[in-house]
This record gives structure tokens, sequence and C-alpha cells, in this order.
């Protein structure tokens, strides 16, 4: 995946090389790469090609990579650090940080479209898939309401809406994608939807866990979030009963992909790593 990244970012010492420095910084933080993974997965388990997605999962890692860097700025959750490093802003400065969180999101749907490996109508359903999970039916909303409740009073709906948008869309979106592509039925399609849904609000809630509980591997600030009052589960119900919903929530997402066989090994392996993390 790395090197389908490199391959589609501009080189960094091409001009204006201090944005393509930051886009590179980011991108090539040492990220999970849980998105792009995802996305091969879901190809695979309907036993397409991986070869086919390798630049659409790019393209969704790109944008994954531009709300890291958006996220992290003063005006949203103001965090310092990103992935044990600096955080964007903080190594390039607020200006540079955002341009280079809006090259990326825009060059994700270049990736998309000038992929040559794809037919014209999936890049549109690639690009239409793209657009709803990283705008204001996903990611932006999900931000905006997680920013909304922060400091104020919060329900389970609100913390449920808050990571099904900001997290969990992004997480639907690399699996569905990878089936689409792979040529999945319409009915592994949604089976898949479901699993990433489920896989996504696991994700969200043991990255809260790790805000309270977590140590120095975690990479991030640790309890960032009780201190800014943030729409959490750990907030809400407390670590212990958090991470029993993390638990409950990952077996329904093994649970949608039950049909799928040995093809989905790597969907299962993802569900327990999802529980296990430490960062």
């Amino acid at each position: 995946m790395d090197h389908t990244l490199d391959q589609v970012l501009p080189p960094e010492d091409a001009r204006p090389s201090p944005v393509h420095a930051a886009m590179r910084y980011s991108v090539f933080a040492g990220g999970k790469r849980l998105r792009p993974v995802l996305c091969i997965a879901g190809c695979e388990a309907v036993a397409g090609k991986p070869a086919a997605v390798l630049r659409t999962a790019a393209a969704i890692e790109m944008a994954h990579t531009y709300s890291l860097i958006h996220d992290d700025l003063p005006a949203m959750d103001d965090d310092d650090l990103r992935r044990g490093r600096p955080a964007c802003h903080k190594k390039f400065g607020e200006a540079v940080a955002i341009l280079a969180g809006d090259a990326l999101l825009t060059e994700a749907f270049g990736v998309i479209v000038k992929d040559p490996g794809l037919d014209p109508w999936l890049k549109n359903v690639a690009v239409a898939e793209l657009v709803n999970a990283a705008g204001v039916r996903g990611m932006v909303a999900g931000q905006v309401v997680d920013m909304q409740k922060e400091g104020h009073e919060f329900s389970r709906a609100d913390v449920e809406y808050i990571h099904l948008h900001k997290s969990a869309a992004m997480i639907i979106l690399s699996v569905a994608m990878g089936a689409i592509i792979g040529n999945g039925s319409e009915e592994q399609v949604e089976s898949l939807r479901g699993y990433g849904r489920a896989l996504g609000l696991a994700f969200q809630i043991t990255d809260d866990v790790l805000n309270v509980a977590g140590g120095k591997e975690t990479g991030k600030g640790v309890g960032t979030d009780a201190g800014r009052g943030k729409a959490t589960y750990p907030a809400l119900m407390g670590v212990d009963k958090s991470r029993e919903k993390a638990k409950e929530l990952c077996g329904r997402a093994l649970a949608r992909i039950s049909g799928f066989g040995r093809r989905a090994d790597p969907l299962r392996a993802i569900a327990a790593y999802v529980l296990e993390r430490k960062k």
C-alpha cells in the first residue's frame, strides 16, 4: 500500500514543496492502514483480485489522513501529537496543514478517476461512495456533532451518531468498496456494510477507551477526551462497559460475514485486532 501511495502522491520536492512535504509527512507517519486493508480484504472476501482495489484503497487512506490533519487543528480537537510525532500543524504550521488536508482530500478523488484499471461506472460509484462517507452525510456530520456536544450534556444516541458518522462511515466505505470492485453480489456488499458498521463503532469505542486507559504506545495524548468533555462511550458508561460494548459489536460484525467462508478470514482477524489493539 505504501508503494501505491508513494506513486499517487506528488513528490516532496515538487513546487509548492511545503504542502507536498506536509502531505507525505502525514500519510507516511506510520498509520495502521486499517481502511486500505479493509478495502483489500473486502475484495478478497468476494473472490475479487486485490490489485484492482489498490488505487481506491490509497484514495481512501488519503481522505482519512486529511481528516486526521484537520481533526488535530487548534480549532478542532487541538492535539499536538499524532502517531507519536508532532501533528501536521505543529510541524508545518496551521496554514500549510489546512492546505495539506485540502489537497489530500481533493487528490483522493483524482486518484480514483485516473485509475486505468477501473471501468467508468465503477469510478462513478467509488466517487459517490467517498462523497457520502467523507462529506456532510458522513465524517463532516460526525465532526460537527462531536464539537457541538463537547462540554455539554449528551445521550447514548448522540454518541452513536458521532461514532457512526465520524469513524464508522469510512470503515463501511472501505470494506464495501472493496467488495463492489471485486464484483460482489448486492447481498454480499450489504453483508459487508453491516460488518463495517459494527466494526467501525467497535473501533471508535476502543479508541475512546485507549484515550482513557492507554499508555505511551498510543502515540497521542491520553486523557484529552475527558479534559474536553467529549461525548464518548467511556464518559457515558465507563471503561469496563465500553469494552463489553466493543466486544458485542465485534461479535455482530463476525455474524454478518459468517457465510463468507475462509476468504473472509482477514476480516475476522481485523475484528480480533480491534478488540486487542493497544494503539
